[in-house]
């Protein structure tokens, strides 16, 4: 009986089939033993470490960690705050994302197009604890003309998994 090569067939982005299911599945299910997503997509438990490592070492799979549940460790308030700069010059970028970088508030920082230069993305215990780090910190980041804050009333979908299909 003859494989179906399409199914295994590697596209044009580098990804198999089963790349593409083992990606899926370990976004969902991190903790998911070798042995068990083998048999779920359909290969031997042997080759399932080399597959893995392999997505790691091309820098495809960046890492594995736990996500927090942001109201069981003190941390509610989700604040975006939308960042202009005074002055867009790469110096002045690389100064404010090493600002960034130090504030483990942060949780995710984009420049973007647009009316604003950065979309910062944080998390405070209360309003207050978001006051102070204005304040003290945002303000005093290297060329930080302005802010807008949004505080979030609802999250709808957070976490979601990358649609590798």
């Amino acid at each position: 009986m003859r494989m179906r090569q399409q199914s295994r067939s590697m596209s044009s982005d580098g990804f198999d089939t089963i790349n593409r299911q083992i990606l899926q599945i370990l976004q969902k299910e991190g903790r998911i033993t070798n042995v068990e997503l083998a048999e779920r997509v359909g290969i031997p438990a042997t080759s399932m470490s080399d597959r893995i490592r392999r997505l790691q070492d091309e820098g495809i799979i960046s890492s594995f960690g736990a996500v927090l549940n942001p109201m069981k460790v003190g941390l509610s308030l989700l604040v975006f705050i939308e960042i202009r700069l005074d002055n867009a010059t790469p110096q002045v970028f690389e100064k404010f994302a090493k600002a960034v970088n130090t504030a483990p508030e942060v949780i995710e920082c984009h420049m973007v197009g647009g009316g604003f230069d950065y979309l910062v993305k944080t998390r405070f215990a209360s309003m207050e604890s978001y006051r102070k780090f204005l304040g003290m910190v945002v303000l005093n980041w290297p060329g930080v003309s302005g802010t807008n804050t949004y505080v979030v009333l609802e999250e709808i979908k957070q976490n979601a998994p990358l649609a590798v299909i």
